[in-house]
């Protein structure tokens, strides 16, 4: 049993064995705990620093651990209703709200309940990420002199460099800004290019964790349609930044998260030229360029390798392809925007910590790089075939419009009329969790969707299962539907 499921098992039995105990009651010695329930000593501390975070256990110090006491009742009666005030209120009447929805980002990262077949996860599966080639990194990168102390604001030259020559030629270390992964890139690129209440053209659908950044900075999202295959149509683009007036274009050219869709050749360089007619950036979000499938053939170049002017801020990260906790990335960007995105990512971060840092060179630097990225591209092939076929084999009624080569999902339509909400609920019933479509969208959908990730799940078994079950979930919703329906239908005569 991997080590962090037999944790979460251990917390849940231990949880239920409070009950046998008064509050201030001392629980049996973790020595005890290790013999009874035939776990390592570190599977039981784990598991009581759970409790003890939920509030359930006090840990004393040389004297053991027991049961809390109850909570008094003058905390439950604080009163914090004046921070509605607070919060809400905006220093000018035109500010854009900063009120910040975060499910979107959650639904991703919440570990689904034991038995639960996870479909949205955001990250590999413990078994795809290179975890001895870590290991073996940070402790190398543990031992190298100096790894302790206070790294170049920048980031590492060496790692820096590393990352320019990834983005194409001509880039230099010198144009690199080290992050603590993408998202804080993002963060950092959006800040320093839009003022709040500024539009910011979006694609639709997009990531939500992006979406979250802007209305959290104070931005008001303004969604440009992407096609299923072929990415963000200029011609609507064109038409957002003329109406809008935006100065900023979020994009994901490669993979796009969540249709996987590849912005074609000629639009490529349409976007570009659009973009600097505008006088606009184009923050090119590049975070799947290592999760590409076997079969897909040469990657295009990024978009800004294509750009000698400066339109492009390149956003890229290590974290996908290796582990949530490596959270290592890059900006990239040229001319007096670097500057700006300097001060920013220096004001908000400091630096990312140095052995972190060194990690991420001793891992990109090491044979079993290479050898690690090309068994993801392999199984994620496999994994991706897998889905597909199981999701036309028994969800014959829900559209895909697309099969990418990259990333590690599927995009799914749901026939018209159907209850997203429900559907996913019904879903986490019959023991999968689903992502909904709804987050991925910064206005009104045109119709209900799925994303259904391949990457998070332990293998092709876990896909028919879970499928099987998505089945089961759409039979009882889809049919209440039809029934619906059906009822509807003599009153309309």
């Amino acid at each position: 049993m991997q080590e962090r499921s037999s944790v979460a098992e251990l917390a849940g039995i231990l949880r239920e064995e409070l009950n046998r105990y008064s509050p201030g009651e001392k629980l049996p010695s973790s020595r005890t705990l290790v013999e009874r329930h035939r776990v390592s000593p570190v599977t039981v501390s784990r598991a009581l620093a759970r409790l003890a975070a939920e509030g359930l256990v006090v840990t004393r110090p040389g004297a053991g651990v027991f049961r809390a006491q109850p909570t008094t009742d003058s905390v439950a009666c604080a009163d914090t209703s004046w921070q509605e005030v607070a919060l809400s209120a905006d220093a000018a009447p035109e500010a854009v709200p900063r009120a910040v929805d975060a499910s979107g980002v959650l639904v991703t990262l919440a570990a689904p309940p034991p038995g639960v077949i996870e479909f949205n996860g955001g990250y590999l599966h413990p078994s795809l990420q290179p975890e001895q080639a870590m290991a073996a990194a940070l402790a190398r990168a543990g031992r190298r002199p100096g790894a302790w102390g206070r790294p170049p604001a920048d980031g590492l030259p060496e790692l820096r460099d590393w990352f320019a020559r990834g983005i194409g030629p001509g880039f230099t270390a010198a144009e690199v800004l080290v992050t603590a992964g993408g998202q804080s890139a993002l963060t950092t690129a959006l800040r320093a290019l839009a003022p709040p209440g500024a539009p910011v053209l979006v694609e639709s659908p997009t990531y939500p964790g992006m979406l979250a950044i802007a209305r959290a900075s104070g931005l008001r999202p303004v969604p440009v349609p992407v096609d299923p295959a072929h990415g963000v149509r200029p011609d609507l683009l064109a038409a957002a930044f003329r109406a809008t007036g935006a100065r900023v274009l979020v994009a994901q050219p490669l993979f796009q998260n969540p249709t996987g869709a590849v912005l074609a050749p000629e639009r490529r360089v349409q976007v570009l030229r659009i973009a600097r007619a505008a006088g606009a950036f184009v923050i090119e979000d590049d975070f799947a360029r290592r999760l590409v499938h076997a079969d897909a053939g040469p990657l295009p170049a990024t978009l800004a390798a294509d750009d000698p002017d400066g339109v492009v801020v390149h956003v890229c990260s290590l974290t996908k392809a290796t582990s949530p906790s490596l959270r290592v990335g890059a900006l990239a960007a040229r001319g007096p925007v670097l500057e700006r995105l300097r001060a920013i990512h220096v004001v908000d971060n400091f630096f990312v910590a140095r052995p972190l840092q060194e990690a991420a060179l001793e891992l990109v630097g090491a044979p079993a790089w290479s050898r690690h990225l090309r068994a993801v591209a392999a199984e994620l092939a496999s994994r991706r075939g897998a889905m597909t076929a199981a999701v036309r084999l028994r969800l014959p009624e829900l559209a895909l419009p697309h099969i990418p080569a990259g990333g590690h999902h599927l995009w799914l339509r749901l026939p018209d009329g159907t209850d997203e909400t429900a559907l996913v609920s019904a879903a986490l019933r019959a023991g999968v969790a689903v992502a909904p479509g709804r987050p991925y969208f910064s206005a009104e959908p045109p119709a209900g969707h799925l994303r259904l990730s391949f990457a998070a799940v332990a293998g092709q078994a876990e896909i028919t299962e879970g499928v099987r079950r998505l089945r089961t979930s759409c039979d009882e919703i889809l049919g209440a539907a039809r029934a619906d329906r059906d009822r509807a239908r003599p009153e309309l005569r």
